[in-house]
């Protein structure tokens, strides 16, 4: 399971290079840099709370994750113990 730090860092990284890329679209698209700021910075707002919640969320569901198993060697000695 991915830790909370992990999730935040990687919420992190992910918004900041959605936050550029918002801007310049929302500069290309109203023509002011004010204007394509304040909608990349609700977008990421948004999105950085969405994206938390979703990995919470899938953190929970088990289905798709491979079983890890332990060697044979470490369960036939507590087998023998």
């Amino acid at each position: 399971m991915e830790t909370t730090p992990r999730i935040l860092a990687k919420a992190v990284t992910w918004q900041v290079s959605g936050f550029v890329a918002m801007t310049i679209i929302g500069l290309a698209v109203t023509g002011t840099l004010e204007a394509g700021g304040t909608i990349a910075l609700i977008s990421m707002l948004s999105g950085f709370v969405s994206y938390c919640l979703h990995e919470r969320i899938w953190a929970r569901v088990a289905w798709g994750r491979a079983v890890a198993q332990r060697p044979l060697r470490e369960v036939e000695t507590r087998q023998t113990a």
